[in-house]
């Protein structure tokens, strides 16, 4: 009988060293060039805003380093946690995905208990002692990776209506509703974005997407005319010098600082406004003091920032083979650089004050923490990218 030759045996430490070095492999690749693009801008609007809520605040000597040492403490909790999310894997986060939209429900219910504050006529938060904190910052986010895997288990059905609306637009319609209850009209039509944002980058035929579009754009007009109070402010005309004293004090004051900085500004520090004349400088108003103190120049830095943050977005967006990705990224970046946007047209003038703060940038922890909470996970997203690449250059 003739003997088989076997394959020599494989050493138990040589494949244990080939799996190390894999891994070790995997930990030094390079990432991607959107991965550092949006890892640096949120970095840079991140400092940038510190020193600007700093600047916002030091008209009065009591909030000067408290309201800003309160930024930092947020900012040194949402930077390590930025990039703690981007290390979570994509099929982790889809299993997040509805727990994290119960708890965001629930945490902002909790505002219509005796934990709950009304601020300027808006039931939004919920004092902790130690800080105040508004829960439906956490809704957006949440909203976006909900959405996004509801519409992945329906990928082959977005053809069909009901498998489009159902369960999106009742539990949507439910989750911002929530917010609307607490009179935060702001904060529910930025919802709205990130509910049209993820439907329009599913792939939903056109028809089907622009239906909810005009029921969202039609249910945020009808609440935002069933208030007398509200509908005065939303329509007050502000080149009208007699609503000085009234509904236009605050944007007047806002294009005025924008006015007085010029292009160069008035240096930073230096601004006029935040001696008591601009109302919410450090809050939704922040990009009025940019103006002031750092001019057209300044004005158009965080403007190129935010750009450059939506072109690493977008190619995320473009480069995924995965739905999830593609709708969840596009639902956070639809809600960023749109409310983005929307402060900076309140700002000039173009909008009505509707108490959007500037993303990185506005004073406010939870607002922040939610913010750079998104940019991991989009930083989770631009990780898969690389191997996505590989494997389009495979086939």
């Amino acid at each position: 009988m003739t003997q088989v030759a076997r394959p020599p045996r494989s050493e138990p430490g040589g494949s244990r060293g080939l799996a190390a070095r894999v891994s070790l492999g995997r930990i030094f690749t390079p990432p991607s060039s959107e991965f550092v693009l949006i890892a640096s801008t949120a970095l840079l609007l991140t400092i940038f805003g510190l020193v600007m809520v700093l600047s916002a605040t030091s008209a009065t000597a009591s909030g000067q380093f408290d309201t800003a040492l309160k930024q930092g403490v947020f900012a040194l909790l949402g930077v390590p946690m930025m990039f703690l999310v981007s290390r979570m894997s994509v099929a982790f986060l889809k299993r997040l995905a509805w727990p994290a939209l119960i708890l965001a429900v629930v945490f902002q219910l909790l505002v219509f208990t005796p934990l709950g504050v009304e601020d300027a006529g808006n039931r939004n938060w919920i004092d902790l002692g130690f800080s105040s904190v508004q829960p439906s910052e956490f809704m957006k986010l949440a909203l976006a990776l909900w959405v996004a895997y509801v519409l992945l288990r329906k990928q082959a059905r977005l053809g069909i209506w009901h498998h489009v609306f159902i369960p999106v637009i009742p539990v949507a319609v439910l989750a911002i509703g929530t917010v609307i209850a607490g009179n935060d009209l702001g904060t529910a039509m930025i919802l709205v974005l990130v509910l049209l944002g993820c439907l329009f980058f599913s792939g939903v035929k056109l028809r089907l997407f622009i239906l909810p579009m005009i029921v969202g754009t039609g249910a945020v007009l009808a609440y935002a005319f069933s208030s007398e109070d509200r509908l005065r402010r939303i329509t007050a005309t502000c080149s009208d010098m007699s609503l000085y004293y009234g509904d236009c004090y605050q944007s007047i004051h806002g294009i005025w600082g924008m006015a007085s900085g010029g292009i160069f500004g008035l240096g930073l520090g230096n601004s006029q406004e935040k001696y008591g004349w601009l109302p919410a400088a450090a809050n939704d108003f922040i990009f009025a003091i940019v103006g002031e103190e750092l001019g057209l120049i300044g004005c158009l830095v965080v403007l190129a920032l935010f750009t450059f943050f939506a072109v690493g977005a977008f190619h995320i967006i473009r480069k995924t083979d995965d739905p999830f990705i593609r709708v969840a990224a596009g639902g956070i970046t639809v809600w960023l650089i749109g409310q983005a946007l929307i402060n900076v047209g309140v700002v000039i003038g173009i909008f009505p004050v509707l108490g959007v703060p500037l993303p990185f940038m506005s004073q406010g922890g939870t607002a922040l923490l939610s913010v750079l909470l998104a940019c991991g996970v989009l930083l989770a997203f631009a990780r898969t990218i690389p191997q996505a690449e590989r494997g389009k250059v495979a086939r």
